[in-house]
């Protein structure tokens, strides 16, 4: 399939998707509000970048390193491309009313700057829908819109890793969790507000009329443990998380080979699958032992369940092993790492990496694709804007738009 250019709105790189013909303004800094609006622009939204002056911050992320505008850095190329970057200095009263400007042409608004600044400048979400009833406003906060911290700095390793439970929760009691991976947070987050924003457009196509669209990194981090916080809600308790060789699951648990590589077993039905492994590594006397006998048994005994298999797996090469496990149809999926990720052909064949638009002299490069496919569409995102890139440009379509009308 070739690609298909979108010569409407949008900045007439990107390839059409199913958002063309929709404009979104984004008035976002750092990371989780521009996610949201990359995804849209991905999609094939004309997405319009509304920056102060001296730019996103997340532009001068590297600046330690002696990088200047980042727009070609992955951690902003991903959450930027394919946008038109416009500064406006919104203390400004003339950048004022170009901003509103843009929100009347505009089919959707996003932002994750805190609701007291947006309150200062005009551009709450009261205020701006009752000027403008068919927007649709999508806010992401850290914590949401009312509540005593609803001004409070966020962030993902703040809101969505610590404060949620999702940290503390994915360790055993008493040890300090790790750091979130940079973005994480953001992007699931960033995701959930731009699925959030599609259902309002489409209700938009019903009713006429736009409305808001909230999220916050608090609320997804404890969606994202939902099951864990919604049996502490129903029973008063949840099963602690333990170490891997005090695990209660012995069949859905991680191992290593004798050549170190790991590997997760994922034996979900296990007196259907329990019969399959033991066959796999030659292991009868397993079968035949009656502390593993079925699924209760095995709980009872699961550590030393969970020694006796890394014992076996240690003997054997990854490669061996799991062809013995194919060959037994034992399920498991290996411990990736970026590299190995890079060189996995079902991650190519998924579509995980998309080739991006170069912008002028630059070489041809692969980038991390969004979550979603539509129809074998092959996405190739426009480049990524440098600041203010495109002020002019839209600047004169509004004053175009205005002597039309």
């Amino acid at each position: 399939m070739s690609d298909v250019t979108d010569h409407g709105r949008g900045n007439g790189t990107a390839a059409a998707g199913p958002l063309s013909g929709f404009r979104v303004v984004e008035l976002g800094v750092w990371v989780a509000g521009p996610a949201a609006a990359g995804l849209l622009a991905d999609w094939g939204a004309d997405v319009i970048k509304v920056e102060p002056p001296d730019g996103d911050p997340q532009r001068r992320i590297f600046g330690a390193l002696g990088i200047g505008d980042q727009q070609g850095v992955p951690p902003f190329e991903i959450d930027n491309r394919g946008k038109r970057s416009v500064v406006l200095d919104l203390t400004q009263d003339d950048a004022k009313a170009q901003m509103h400007a843009l929100l009347a042409t505009a089919d959707a608004f996003v932002t994750n700057v805190r609701p007291d600044a947006l309150e200062r400048l005009g551009l709450d979400h009261e205020t701006v829908l009752a000027r403008y009833p068919r927007l649709v406003y999508g806010s992401l906060t850290g914590y949401g819109l009312d509540g005593p911290d609803r001004n409070r700095a966020g962030y993902d390793v703040g809101a969505f890793w610590a404060r949620s439970g999702v940290a503390h929760t994915l360790v055993p009691p008493g040890e300090m969790p790790p750091g979130l991976r940079s973005g994480m947070g953001d992007h699931i987050t960033g995701l959930t507000l731009a699925s959030g924003i599609c259902a309002k457009l489409l209700e938009r196509e019903r009713t006429g009329r736009g409305g808001l669209v909230a999220t916050s990194l608090l609320r997804a981090g404890i969606y994202s443990i939902g099951w864990d916080v919604g049996i502490q809600l129903r029973f008063g308790r949840r099963e602690r998380t333990r170490p891997r060789e005090r695990s209660t699951a012995p069949l859905v648990n991680c191992y290593r080979s004798a050549d170190e590589r790991g590997f997760w077993l994922i034996l979900l039905e296990a007196d259907r699958h329990w019969p399959k492994l033991v066959a796999a590594i030659g292991r009868p006397d397993l079968a035949a032992d009656e502390r593993f006998a079925d699924a209760r048994a095995r709980k009872e005994h699961s550590e030393e369940l969970i020694a006796a298999l890394d014992e076996a797996f240690a003997r054997v090469p990854f490669d061996q092993l799991t062809a013995a496990f194919d060959a037994h149809d034992v399920w498991w999926a290996p411990i990736n790492s970026i590299v190995d990720v890079l060189a996995d052909p079902q991650a190519e064949a998924s579509g995980a990496f998309v080739d991006m638009t170069p912008r002028p002299g630059e070489d041809p490069y692969r980038a991390v694709n969004g979550p979603l496919d539509f129809d074998g569409r092959r996405p190739r995102p426009g480049p990524v804007p440098s600041l203010g890139e495109h002020t002019d440009e839209v600047l004169a379509e509004l004053d175009r738009d205005r002597d039309e009308g």
